[in-house]
């Protein structure tokens, strides 16, 4: 089934959201989602009364009903979860409660000044570590585990998918030469290793900061359409060693012994078998998500995916360099010891010199001079979109001010514009990076310099700089200065 345009997501929303809460709908607006692997679509629908609840969009009807069986059951528990609100005939839009926009991530990457966590950042990873184990053994309380995709359990399948993909989605594509049938007897062993694990949990799958919600002082769960039944090891693993959330030993340390603290008040824990296991755990963990940077990164060229591979790697050298596993995988650590020796993450690290100038001016004056030495760039023109300046009450007003925003954001040629102006955008900048590039220039002119064009300067360098936070990004408004 092809996917449908934005205005008819918006279309069934709006009309979903009315019929529920018996309010009109002011506005239903595409959220931007920084550096998402996900096929999924959200949007924030706001209310006459202010209020606003988060729309979304996905086509996989099996993944949805797991997700809203699972929703349901972690309300009636009174977990931290958004409240479903209501599903679409077609199940494949639905709203649920709007719990803001601060992922843990998010959060973390601005309360790190120095590099170690402020004791905000470590507060709220003490209450992911209070809260993660109730929501674990609710595999043993009743949960629907027939609704599970695509599998109903993190089982021998799962693992040998997990480790192909490692395999032909980032050895291959990286040219790490291996021996085939040496590392397939590995990730048998492995897998027997694991598999004498207790896997009657809940395994969310994706336990990471970035789906963690920061909202009124406490920790919310999102995304846990992928769960599963599993082990306990394997989503303390996905939240400790994300790739991106780069987080030291220490802390690492701190956190585990605060969940295995929790769970100990809850179930009796052998802390040395279950260390043991962790390790197998946050191996194939990071193969996985190793797997994913490489598909996402190499195969769909999206090379923000790229920048997560060498944290991936450090992580890699400290579980190396520390495994007391009873299990020898003499091919796979040699492979693994070739990928950390050689060179071909460097132009990944962080660091990039690329710079982006955005900058909005007006066409009744010249189009800005590019200042770098090799030129290049675009210039886009906003004046084929409504104009706010034609209106009396947002004459002394600009594009970034919320007024105009919700004006321009109620026409769907806004909309389709900055998708394009987007993906011409990323389109450069992937290739840049690769190229080592220095400067890409985005200009947006419209009649004044003043609404439309500022609306569109503001919006690109917000996204830019989300989903490239390596990229310095400038951002100047002609007319305005």
């Amino acid at each position: 089934m092809s996917e449908p345009k934005v205005e008819n997501s918006i279309h069934i929303l709006s009309q979903l959201a009315q019929e529920q809460v018996h309010q009109s709908v002011s506005r239903c607006e595409p959220l931007s989602l920084a550096q998402s692997g996900s096929h999924r679509k959200y949007y924030r629908i706001t209310l006459d009364d202010g209020k606003t609840l988060i729309g979304a969009y996905n086509d996989d009807v099996d993944e949805n009903m797991a997700f809203f069986s699972y929703t349901r059951f972690f309300t009636k528990k009174h977990f931290n979860v958004p409240e479903l609100i209501a599903v679409a005939p077609d199940n494949q839009h639905y709203i649920e409660t709007d719990l803001g926009s601060t992922t843990l991530y998010d959060f973390l990457c601005a309360n790190r000044p120095d590099g170690t966590p402020t004791e905000a950042v470590t507060r709220y990873y003490d209450m992911v570590a209070r809260a993660l184990p109730r929501l674990q053994l609710s595999g043993k309380e009743g949960i629907d585990f027939s609704v599970a995709y695509p599998r109903a359990a993190f089982d021998r399948q799962s693992m040998q998918w997990d480790l192909n993909y490692f395999k032909y989605y980032f050895l291959k594509l990286v040219n790490v030469p291996f021996n085939e049938q040496l590392l397939e007897d590995d990730f048998n062993t492995l897998i027997e290793y694991l598999l004498s694990a207790d896997s009657e949990y809940f395994l969310y799958r994706d336990f990471q900061a970035r789906n963690i919600m920061i909202h009124n002082d406490d920790v919310y769960f999102i995304d846990y359409q992928g769960g599963r039944k599993g082990a306990l090891q394997y989503d303390v693993a996905s939240l400790l060693y994300n790739a991106r959330a780069d987080l030291s030993p220490v802390f690492r340390e701190h956190v585990l012994n605060a969940y295995l603290d929790a769970l100990g008040e809850l179930i009796e824990v052998d802390r040395q078998a279950f260390l043991s296991y962790f390790q197998g755990f946050v191996l194939i963990r990071i193969l996985q998500s190793m797997g994913t940077y490489g598909y996402r990164g190499y195969f769909e060229r999206k090379t923000h995916f790229l920048q997560s591979i060498p944290f991936a790697v450090r992580n890699l050298t400290n579980l190396l360099d520390n495994l007391t596993m009873p299990i020898v995988l003499p091919e796979l650590t040699r492979v693994l010891r070739d990928i950390m020796a050689s060179d071909f993450v460097k132009p990944y690290l962080p660091g990039s010199t690329l710079t982006v100038r955005v900058q909005s001016f007006s066409f009744k004056k010249a189009i800005p001079n590019d200042p770098s030495p090799n030129g290049g760039g675009f210039v886009f023109d906003c004046r084929a979109l409504p104009n706010p300046g034609r209106e009396p009450q947002y004459k002394t007003f600009t594009g970034k001010d919320a007024c105009v925003i919700e004006y321009l954001r109620q026409y769907p040629a806004v909309h389709e514009f900055e998708k394009h102006v987007f993906a011409i955008a990323e389109q450069s900048i992937d290739n840049y990076l690769e190229r080592h590039f220095d400067h890409l220039m985005l200009s947006f002119g419209c009649t004044g310099g003043q609404h439309r064009s500022v609306f569109f300067a503001e919006q690109t360098a917000r996204h830019i700089q989300e989903k490239y936070p390596m990229v310095n990004v400038i951002l100047k408004h002609i007319e305005q200065s």
